[in-house]
């Protein structure tokens, strides 16, 4: 089981890679080259295939498994209209703060996700955290860029890129110590927080990341699916090789 210290660490780690997608996308030569041979839509993608194998593989199955029909029906809509509305809201709003907690807005529920999935004693914390840091920074890079061409200074710029990554530890001690008083609640909150990134997946990931007569960076998202089976059947089939002492 990961300890609570380890538990934030991951998150912390996820949450960099935020602000590391943002510095990438500061180097105009670097970012050209990426836009030009679609790898930041590739990426993009992959980070969505990613978190949907996350969801898929890991949070609905433990929902599903802990809860009743009525109670998984109830808290999978709840975090789909939540976040639409989080989201419609933000939309309307168009300033630096909205700016900043749209950042946010999907970590928040994978931060959760992966403080609840630690405290259920599994080893799928590890897996969560690599998938959540695959899919931030894509974010960041394409984040940095929309939010420099709208106007933002600098120093704004990055005092929001290093203040996002805080809100990771801070939302997965919420998920280890406050939601897992109880797998039933577990489960619920599961579901909740998976409604919420699919919303998020195909209301922001996957249209931003669309590239106008060009297929192939959509394969981004099954070969980020792919590596979230594998890691999956990998942690599912040899878990002694993802112990780790608890911090």
């Amino acid at each position: 089981m990961l300890s609570l210290a380890s538990t934030l660490s991951f998150a912390l780690v996820a949450g960099m890679s935020i602000p590391v997608g943002a510095l990438i996308s500061t180097n105009k030569r670097l970012r050209s080259y990426c836009c030009q041979h679609e790898i930041d839509s590739y990426v993009s993608y992959f980070g969505g295939g990613a978190l949907l194998a996350a969801i898929a593989l890991v949070l609905v199955p433990y929902g599903i498994e802990h809860t009743t029909i009525p109670d998984a029906t109830v808290a999978f809509l709840a975090g789909g209209i939540v976040f639409w509305q989080l989201s419609s809201w933000m939309r309307r709003r168009r300033n630096t703060i909205s700016q900043f907690l749209g950042m946010i807005l999907d970590f928040i529920p994978e931060g959760i996700a992966l403080g609840a999935a630690a405290a259920t004693g599994s080893n799928t914390g590890y897996l969560l955290a690599a998938l959540i840091a695959l899919q931030n920074m894509p974010e960041g890079f394409s984040a940095y860029h929309e939010m420099n061409s709208g106007g933002v200074t600098k120093i704004k710029l990055w005092v929001i890129f290093l203040t996002v990554p805080i809100v990771g530890p801070l939302a997965a001690w919420l998920g280890y110590t406050c939601l897992s008083a109880s797998n039933h609640v577990l489960g619920l909150i599961m579901l909740f927080c998976s409604s919420g990134i699919i919303y998020l997946i195909f209301q922001d990931i996957a249209p931003a990341a669309h590239l106008k007569d060009q297929d192939f960076p959509a394969m981004g998202a099954v070969t980020g699916f792919l590596l979230g089976m594998i890691g999956t059947m990998l942690i599912h089939c040899c878990p002694v090789n993802f112990h780790m002492s608890a911090i």
